[in-house]
Parts: C-alpha cells; structure tokens; sequence
C-alpha cells in the first residue's frame, strides 16, 4: 500500500504528464487564432491577444485537472501560506512559457501572411517583453490558485 508522500508523487507525476501534453495543444490553438485573426483581417496585436488567450485556456483548465487528482494534504507542510505540493505542481510548468514563445515567435517570423505587418513579423522585445508581463499576471493567478486548492485541503 503507498504511503501519503508516494500517493502525492504519483498524482504530481501525473499532472507533469497532462501538462507535457499540453504543448502541442497549446501551439494548435495559437495557430487556430492566428488564423482566425488573419482571415478577419484583425494583425495588429495578434500574437499578444492569442497568447494570452491560450495560455489562460490552458492555467484554466490545468486547474481543473489538478483539482481532479486526490491529493492527500494532511502531512504536506506549508511555509509562510505557500504548499509544498504548489511547489511541485508548478514546476510541471518549467520552461512551458519560454517554449510556447519561441514557438509563437518562430511561426510569426516564417509567416507570409504577416509578412507586410513588421509589428507582427518580426516581434521585437518591447513587445515580446509586454506580453511577458501580461503572461505573469496570468501565471500569479493560477499560482495563487493552485495553492488556495491545496491549502484549503488541508
């Protein structure tokens, strides 16, 4: 039988594995937008506004899938209101960021229907470093979130 700590690592496992998923979901998405965008015409801002729109699909629902798993809280210790299990969930999320942005950076630079709109075309790093900002408020969210779940299981 798995003790707490076991039984905790093995959920945490499987929220890492969701959000390894959520990868390509995530650049499908920004694709389906860009598009959309595109076909009506609506560049100015688009990467800012999709990226943002996806990423908070994708805080939002990796919420729901943490809120799924049954976490065992009663042995995990919190210091100063931060779990040690918000911790851990969060770090599912390293490099998560930083690689949907290059991501989106790359698919604007190689894309001929931006081609004429070198705000879009080519992000420079005002821009990429304002959606950056916008993309940290929505990651406080759900940290804030996901730690609010875990203390309240308490």
């Amino acid at each position: 039988m798995m003790n707490n700590k076991q039984k905790n690592a093995d959920r945490l496992a499987r929220f890492s594995e969701y959000v390894a998923e959520q990868k390509n979901v995530l650049k499908k998405q920004y694709e389906q937008l860009l598009g959309q965008d595109l076909s009506h015409q609506q560049w100015d801002g688009c990467s800012q506004r999709n990226v943002l729109a996806v990423l908070e699909q994708v805080y939002d629902d990796a919420l729901v899938q943490l809120q799924r798993l049954p976490f065992d809280i009663s042995e995990t210790p919190a210091d100063q209101g931060l779990s040690d299990l918000t911790k851990q969930a969060l770090a599912a999320f390293d490099g998560f960021v930083d690689d949907f942005l290059q991501f989106v950076v790359d698919k604007h630079r190689t894309s001929c229907a931006l081609s004429n709109f070198p705000g879009e075309h080519k992000l420079d790093k005002t821009y990429v470093n304002a959606v950056k900002r916008d993309i940290a408020g929505l990651w406080q969210n759900f940290a804030l979130s996901a730690n609010a779940y875990f203390l309240e299981c308490r």
